[in-house]
C-alpha cells in the first residue's frame, strides 16, 4: 500500500495534470476560463478572492521552501532549526488561514446566492471538496505537529526527503509511510487537486497575460459635436467613414 500511494499515485497525478492541460489547451481553449460570475455578485467576492490568492501564494512558497530546500542549506546559511520553525509555523499560520478564509468565503458565496449557485458545475463541487480539505488538512498537520501531538517528527527528515526522491524517481516512500496520519492525508488530498485542475475552472491558473504586452493599442475618439449637431436621430451602425 505504501508503495502504491507513494511510489506510483504522486505519477500518476502528475501525469494526469500534463496530459490534462495539454488536452484542454488544444481541444478546450473556449473553456479554459475562470467561469467567472462576478456580474452576479461582488461584495463576497472582492472580500474572498484576494484573501485566498494572495494566502495560496504564500502558502505554496513556504511549500516550496520546506519540500525542496534540504535542512542542510539552511543550516549552512546559519538558520537553525528553532528560527526556521519558528519563522515557517508563524508565516505559514497566517498565509494558511487567510487561504482557508479566502476559499471558506467564496464557498459560501457560490453555494448561498442563488446567481452563483445555478452557474455552479457538477466538477466545481468535487473540486472544492479537495481544496478545502487539502487546505483544511495541511492547518491540522500544522497544528498538531507544532503542539508536539505528532511527538518529535520533522517533515524535513521524512516528507522532504520522500518529495525530492520523486524528481529522481526513486521515490523513498517508506519515509511517507512513517509520516504521522495528518501529513498523509494532506498529501493525498493534495495530489488528488492535482489531478483534478485541468478538468476545473483551477486550470486558470496556468494562464498569463502576456499577449497583452504586444498587443496593439485601442484607440478612442471623441465624436466631433459639431459633425453629429445638425443630423437627424437612427437607430442601428453608422457607416464608417
Amino acid at each position: 500500500m505504501s508503495l502504491l500511494l507513494w511510489g506510483v499515485l504522486p505519477y500518476v497525478s502528475i501525469a494526469l495534470l500534463i496530459a490534462g492541460t495539454f488536452w484542454r489547451a488544444r481541444y478546450d481553449r473556449f473553456g479554459w476560463t475562470t467561469h467567472s460570475t462576478q456580474v452576479h455578485e461582488s461584495r463576497l467576492l472582492r472580500i474572498g478572492s484576494p484573501l485566498f490568492h494572495f494566502g495560496m501564494l504564500f502558502v505554496v512558497l513556504g511549500h516550496v521552501v520546506g519540500l525542496v530546500i534540504p535542512q542542510s542549506w539552511t543550516d549552512a546559511a546559519g538558520v537553525s532549526d528553532h528560527t526556521y520553525h519558528l519563522l515557517a509555523v508563524s508565516t505559514g499560520a497566517v498565509a494558511g488561514v487567510a487561504a482557508a478564509a479566502g476559499i471558506g468565503i467564496l464557498v459560501h458565496r457560490r453555494f448561498t446566492v442563488p446567481a452563483v449557485r445555478k452557474a455552479t458545475l457538477r466538477g466545481d463541487r468535487l473540486m472544492y471538496t479537495f481544496l478545502l480539505g487539502a487546505m483544511l488538512l495541511g492547518l491540522t498537520a500544522t497544528i498538531l505537529n507544532s503542539t508536539g501531538a505528532t511527538g518529535d517528527y520533522n517533515y524535513r527528515e521524512g516528507i522532504s526527503i520522500w518529495f525530492r526522491s520523486l524528481f529522481a524517481f526513486q521515490p523513498d516512500y517508506h519515509l511517507m509511510g512513517a509520516a504521522p496520519l495528518a501529513f498523509q492525508l494532506h498529501i493525498l488530498f493534495g495530489f488528488t487537486l492535482f489531478a483534478l485542475i485541468p478538468y476545473s475552472r483551477l486550470v486558470h491558473m496556468f494562464s498569463a497575460p502576456v499577449q497583452y504586452l504586444f498587443r496593439p493599442y485601442v484607440v478612442y475618439r471623441r465624436r466631433d459635436p459639431k459633425l453629429t449637431a445638425n443630423r437627424a436621430a437612427r437607430r442601428g451602425w453608422e457607416r464608417a467613414r
